[in-house]
């Protein structure tokens, strides 16, 4: 601290220079400012003129896509004429011949069989031969597709001197392709379309096939012979939706490109040159003024530089220490906070085979030395205290944090003299470049409590799952033990019944035997209805709790027998439903055992509904039991899944369940069950409740 102090005092000194810095470094923004804004405000109207150039790109786009559209539609009515259906040939080459005189874009319209043989063409007379098809490619994809295909550029046809495009349209009739009808497409009405898009003076444009063949262009509209391609082109298309290329015209011209696909062209594509000179010339004169400034600002930032150097050696001496002293504290807290977790830290060098750890990490391992103070032990005198099945899990675990460099974890249980048996988790991440990581440091942690609770809530999830199951088979034996006798009694009394009416017998015999098939039949519907009400307890929707349990005890208290005395307060306030199931399973199980365990003469009950508790109390007078033990006087298991299964529900609902019980002297269930308050208007499937 004494070093911080003096820096300190040094302050005077530090100001002065630091003045004069600012100085210096004032005047660079004044040269640099206008020069750059001057820039920004060039680079703006270039943006601006790219930004035209697509404007304008799409407008010629659109303009392009809208002529072939209606081309393609125009012809598509044309493969529709009656006379195709007819097969009437001559009617429609005169209908063909009328439509190529009225479309501009039109030269020719041929008609040609699937099989390569053309059927006609308007430039020859009606049954005059004709020559092979052109531009396969575009026929083979009609075939294969049978929906309009554009092609690309054809090739030079001597006969008419000139090169078309071919628009090919599917004939189609009762689901079989007939014909393919080809439009030859003038190239140069295309460029008249492209030259009245309205690109500004100077610009270029140009129309590209799908094989980059060139199909029309501006400002000249002579075309390219043969296959030939523009590097330009090639590049652009090859460069997809990349709209940022510079490149050189025909005549000449430095121009940056941008392109767009035609929709409904099949790979056809427009492309619009914007002149450079004409997007640089401002960029160009603002630069110039931006680099004498720049070159000033360098000059003064050089000045400013060195006297802001020594300016900076001193403040990083000052924030090393700082860093230090911070450094110093960040790792009293870490102790502390590791301390209050109760975390053992180590260290596994494992090129050395060696452990490093603190005192928590060796108590917690049982280690030999931890009363001699040693804080360094081999891997294999570590290894020894786990148990070996899972020492092979501690060498994969090791092994993932070497290769991995990311933090992982392993438990393993470890014996003791002291505790016995119980469970450690270790993490832990090996730092450095993956071929060099030889160390890992990590944490300990005793995770016992969690073991032991994970495991008994496993062992009480598969003893939940036994009892479903013994459920089901008590509710399987019912049904066929009661419900399915009486079935069958009915069945055959029906069946006796039958035989007497057709024999003739005396009727009063016959309404006999109908009155005792109806006592079968209401002791069905008893049997049907107690298993339903064992399943679902459909009482609580129809009459709410209290008259529920009332019900339920009444019908228990007159099969086995055994008085009961049930008290209810609060019935007027409404209960939502889940608590009020949870009520009912809990006065069911109880009953349950007190007829299975308790062999007692009298049950005594109470439900009290409060504010924002539920109060449940059953007590019998049976033969009780020591809850801390685990055999009942009757030989059953106290913590059984009955018992268990109540605070299991009661648990869910964050309620809380006691018992009090002594052998000879009875039990008693105490549960109490929170209840939210109700906030205005409540759902009535869950709490609008009769009593």
């Amino acid at each position: 601290m004494n070093v911080v102090e003096r820096f300190s005092k040094g302050g005077g000194k530090q100001a002065v220079w630091l003045f004069i810095a600012l100085a210096l470094s004032a005047a660079i923004p004044v040269l640099l400012l206008g020069g750059w804004m001057a820039y920004i405000t060039a680079d703006r109207e270039r943006s601006y003129a790219r930004q035209v150039a697509t404007e304008a790109l799409t407008q010629v786009a659109h303009r392009i896509e809208g002529e072939i559209s209606r081309e393609m539609l125009v012809a598509k009515t044309l493969a529709n004429s009656t006379a195709l259906d007819r097969g009437n040939l001559n009617d429609f080459y005169q209908e063909a011949t009328r439509l190529v005189a009225d479309r501009p874009l039109w030269e020719t319209a041929s008609l040609t069989k699937p099989d390569l043989e053309q059927v006609l063409n308007v430039l020859r007379p009606l049954g005059d031969p004709l020559g092979p098809v052109t531009d396969m490619d575009s026929f083979n994809a009609v075939l294969r597709a049978r929906k309009p295909v554009l092609g690309g550029l054809g090739a030079y046809q001597p006969a008419i001197g000139k090169r078309l495009v071919a628009l090919r349209i599917p004939v189609i009739r009762d689901g079989e392709l007939r014909y393919v009808l080809t439009i030859g497409l003038l190239p140069d009405q295309i460029s008249t379309i492209l030259g009245e898009a309205g690109l500004p003076a100077g610009w270029a444009g140009t129309v590209v096939d799908a094989k980059e063949r060139i199909v029309a262009r501006t400002p000249d509209n002579e075309l390219a012979s043969g296959d030939a391609k523009t590097p330009a082109v090639q590049e652009a298309i090859a460069r997809g939706k990349s709209n940022s290329l510079r490149t050189k015209t025909s005549e000449g011209l430095d121009v940056e490109t941008v392109h767009r696909a035609l929709a409904g062209t099949d790979g056809w594509s427009v492309h619009v040159g914007v002149p450079v000179s004409e997007l640089n010339a401002p960029v160009s004169r603002s630069l110039r003024l931006l680099i004498g400034g720049t070159t000033a600002s360098l000059a003064l930032a050089l000045a400013l530089g060195l006297v802001i150097a020594r300016e900076i050696a001193q403040r990083r001496h000052l924030e090393a220490l700082r860093s230090a002293a911070a450094l110093l504290d960040s790792e009293k807290r870490g102790a502390l906070a590791i301390d209050a977790a109760e975390l053992g830290t180590w260290r596994w060098d494992l090129a050395a085979n060696e452990f490093n750890g603190c005192n928590r990490f060796c108590m917690l391992l049982g280690l030999p030395g931890a009363a001699s103070g040693a804080t360094k032990w081999s891997a294999d005198e570590v290894f020894a205290l786990v148990e070996s099945s899972y020492r092979s899990a501690l060498s994969s675990f090791a092994t993932t944090c070497l290769e991995s460099g990311k933090s992982s974890s392993v438990e393993f249980p470890i014996r003791t003299q002291n505790r016995g048996e119980y469970w450690l988790r270790a993490a832990g991440r090996a730092e450095g470049q993956s071929n060099h990581r030889r160390v890992i440091h990590g944490v300990l942690a005793d995770i016992d409590v969690l073991k032991r609770a994970e495991t008994e809530r496993s062992h009480l999830l598969r003893r939940l799952a036994s009892a479903q199951e013994e459920e089901q088979r008590r509710i399987s034996r019912e049904l066929h033990d009661q419900v399915g006798q009486t079935v069958t009694g009915l069945s055959l009394g029906l069946k006796a019944l039958e035989q007497g009416l057709a024999q003739g017998k005396d009727l009063s015999v016959a309404g006999e035997q109908v009155r005792w098939l109806q006592e079968l039949a209401i002791q069905i519907g008893r049997d049907i209805h107690r298993s339903a009400s064992d399943l679902r307890p459909t009482a609580i929707d129809d009459l709410g709790l209290f008259k529920a349990i009332g019900a339920y005890v009444a019908e228990w208290q007159e099969r086995y027998d055994i008085d009961v005395d049930m008290q209810t307060f609060g019935q007027d306030n409404p209960l939502p439903l889940d608590a009020a199931v949870v009520l009912y399973r809990i006065v069911q199980e109880g009953l349950t055992n007190v007829l299975k365990h308790a062999h007692a003469s009298k049950v005594s009950i109470i439900l009290e509904r409060k504010l924002e508790v539920f109060v449940l109390v059953l007590e019998d007078d049976g033969v009780g039991f020591d809850p801390d033990d685990r055999v009942r006087p009757d030989g059953g298991e106290v913590s059984g899944l009955g018992l268990s299964g109540m605070r299991e529900r009661v648990a869910l609902l964050g309620g809380t369940i006691a018992v009090e019980s002594a052998p000879g002297r009875g039990s008693t269930i105490f549960v109490n069950i929170p209840l939210e308050e109700p906030d205005g208007e409540t759902d009535d499937t869950h709490s609008h409740q009769p009593g």
